[in-house]
């Protein structure tokens, strides 16, 4: 995003994509200048800035002198462990004297972080629980949370990022209808005017025949960016065309950051076909190390990424393993309460001689340091990725139950497949989850309960309000901490409550 955006609300890509050498070595000489003026002796710091790509004009946006959300992220991102090496020159030591623990102390802490890989981390916003709040993005931050994800090039870890963020997307999905277009929709605004979809009007600009210089005069997004976004949208098109995918052209899919997903809506088939499709041709993702060296050294810390290529750095171990799904990025009504069920289940299974497996992908949680659990995989919790991870690891259980609502989405799908489900069983779930089938069992065992009624539609979740009386509390089943509820106190409430929930 171009500036006005603060910068907990806009996508950020590491490394830098867009800078020249010169101008990334003006910045961080300028950092160390403005560290060195402030007067930071030791610890962690982060400094922002502006830059004018027409003249290059530099100018500082703000300086953090301590650990920070954009110090976790780059801990996440790098493997650096920032917040600890802060610590520990907070109480004398120097960096040459403290070891880098991700390469087993093959480099000092000195030692600058390089990375082989692309990082981008989106943020996620409740917009939806605000109603009347103003979704345009300005210096004031408002979202509630953020996902990471990590690929070879910046359009597979874009693509993996989106459908990390748990809002119904697996790609860059269409966002206009053919019938907003017949309506007039104003495109225009909605790529001038930053908010949380912006990026998917970016796409959709693409499909509607926009180019890179038209995007670029309109958004002030960074032609680059709009390039790399204008080839997944290309290849999207080729993908529709396509009758058949032959093993070459589902490996260069795969490598842009496509979901099984994804190509099965382009195509016309299901899910299970694709991936079928994909197994059949031998096409399946490897897992690369986070190793903060570039592979200049050897990693010993179980950190992975998948992506597709050759070789795969994983080597799985044959120890009794159980993997513990996170909760993805926060959100309202799923936060760190859950991610603080699974850091304890992963420190009390640990004790218990088991070796763990943490799948998350929220660089803002404990789960996601690289020394909670024995092995970290930084992915998207979709039933490919965790699929793939459970065909390369073979755990002896998974749990699902500390993650809150997005693992126990997952725990039909991965049953099916022939996971092992630890603890609370799908069904089980499902049982508690269902309105309808809670009720009947609560009536079998002639338990108490509230007066409760169970509708498929507007007219009939009328007529069952009638019945049992206003005010009441309507919510969906399969939701967690009060997402989407609401108290309703007349039929013209209710009547708007199920268009818009």
């Amino acid at each position: 995003d171009p500036m006005g955006v603060h910068t907990g609300d806009s996508i950020t890509v590491a490394p830098a994509q867009t800078l020249t050498d010169k101008e990334y070595q003006i910045l961080r000489d300028a950092s160390l200048a403005v560290l060195r003026k402030i007067g930071v002796d030791t610890g962690g710091s982060n400094v922002q800035f502006s830059i004018n790509p027409e003249n290059g004009r530099v100018i500082v946006i703000e300086m953090n002198p301590r650990v920070s959300r954009s110090s976790a992220l780059a801990s996440k991102a790098t493997g650096f462990p920032i917040a600890k090496v802060a610590a520990k020159l907070a109480v004398g030591y120097t960096l040459d004297e403290l070891q880098n623990e991700i390469t087993g102390g093959a480099t000092p802490a000195s030692f600058e972080p390089s990375i082989d890989y692309v990082v981008t981390k989106i943020p996620r916003f409740a917009f939806e629980k605000f109603a009347k709040a103003d979704n345009h993005l300005t210096t004031q931050m408002k979202s509630v949370g953020e996902v990471m994800a990590i690929g070879r090039t910046f359009a597979e870890s874009l693509q993996k990022a989106l459908r990390g963020m748990e809002t119904g997307l697996n790609g860059l999905n269409p966002i206009i209808s053919q019938t907003d277009i017949d309506k007039g929709f104003d495109l225009n605004t909605e790529l001038r005017e930053p908010t949380q979809d912006r990026l998917l009007y970016v796409a959709d600009a693409f499909r509607l025949g926009y180019d890179v210089d038209k995007l670029h005069a309109i958004s002030k997004i960074d032609p680059w960016f709009l390039a790399e976004i204008e080839h997944i949208i290309k290849v999207e098109a080729a993908i529709k065309q396509s009758q058949n995918i032959d093993a070459k052209q589902m490996l260069a899919i795969k490598q842009l950051g496509f979901a099984d997903a994804r190509i099965a809506q382009l195509m016309h088939k299901t899910e299970k076909e694709i991936t079928q499709l994909r197994h059949d041709l031998g096409i399946r993702p490897v897992y690369k190390r986070v190793d903060s060296c570039a592979a200049e050294f050897d990693a010993t810390t179980d950190y992975f990424y998948s992506t597709y290529e050759t070789h795969c750095e994983a080597r799985p171990t044959n120890n009794k393993k159980i993997m513990i799904l996170g909760g993805g990025p926060n959100r309202i009504g799923q936060g760190i309460e859950f991610d603080y069920c699974c850091v304890h289940a992963a420190l009390a299974l640990k004790e218990d001689g088991f070796e763990t497996i943490m799948v998350n992908c929220n660089p803002e949680t404990v789960s996601t340091d690289y020394d909670t659990a024995n092995r970290l995989y930084f992915e998207p919790l979709t039933h490919e990725n965790v699929l793939e991870i459970v065909n390369i690891e073979k755990p002896h259980g998974v749990i699902v139950q500390y993650g809150g609502q997005t693992p126990l989405n997952l725990a039909n799908g991965l049953k099916a497949a022939g996971v092992p489900i630890i603890g609370s069983q799908p069904e089980c779930i499902d049982m508690a989850e269902d309105r309808e089938l809670f009720k009947a069992m609560l009536d079998k065992l002639e338990l108490k309960q509230p007066p409760n009624r169970i509708a498929k539609n507007v007219e009939e979740a009328v007529e069952l309000a009638n019945q049992v009386g206003y005010p009441l509390v309507v919510r969906p089943s399969f939701v967690l901490g009060g997402r989407a509820m609401e108290i309703v106190h007349n039929d013209n409430e209710l009547n708007r409550y199920m268009k818009e929930a």
